[in-house]
């Protein structure tokens, strides 16, 4: 008789306790009370705001993260704007439930946005945001010295990513939306949820 032999038994990660999927009507008023809890009473007069105003979102660029109870958790959008006279997206509000830090959401959201962008054909990302946390993603300010943005900003803070080499070649001056414009008398206010961490606003 042999004696048994341990053998080493791969560990199974555990699957990501929420996921990444498309935003949907029905997410309308948890996302707003978690942008507002995230951002603040204040958020609609930040500066990034003024490219969204009235203006539809890119087509399949809302994302959300959902947990598996069905709560949203995070949430990210990307805009069409003109950067200089390139076309690209703005990327923002990105927004995490305080919650769930520490579980990747944000950069699940981010990878997902910017997979989704580039199949679309999408030459270039434009954000306004911290350095250190959007540089993981290839976003710097190399491209982006030339440009501004309708109303006061860091200028450290704007950063781009090029999906397509040379997107932002020759960019210079506003920043300017190029979205659809939304329907008249949308809704878009609701409050107030859990603390949440901001990211890009």
């Amino acid at each position: 008789m042999t004696a048994k032999r341990n053998t080493p038994v791969a560990l199974i990660r555990k699957a990501a306790p929420f996921a990444i999927r498309a935003e949907r009507t029905s997410d309308v008023v948890a996302r707003e009370a978690l942008l507002d809890a995230c951002f603040g009473d204040n958020r609609h007069a930040r500066t990034c705001q003024r490219l969204r105003d009235g203006r539809a979102p890119a087509q399949g660029l809302s994302l959300v993260a959902v947990r598996q109870d069905g709560r949203l958790v995070g949430t990210v959008r990307l805009w069409h704007v003109s950067a200089g006279g390139r076309s690209a997206l703005m990327l923002g509000p990105l927004a995490v439930d305080d919650d769930c830090r520490g579980l990747g959401v944000g950069a699940a959201l981010m990878q997902r946005a910017l997979a989704v962008a580039k199949a679309r054909g999408h030459g270039a990302v434009i954000l306004l945001g911290d350095a250190p946390y959007y540089a993981r993603y290839g976003f710097t300010a190399a491209r982006t010295g030339r440009l501004s943005l309708p109303g006061t900003f860091e200028r450290e803070r704007l950063l781009g990513l090029e999906l397509v080499d040379g997107a932002l070649d020759g960019a210079w001056g506003m920043i300017t939306p190029t979205g659809a414009p939304l329907p008249k008398g949308k809704a878009t206010r609701n409050r107030k949820a859990p603390l949440a961490v901001p990211h890009a606003a």
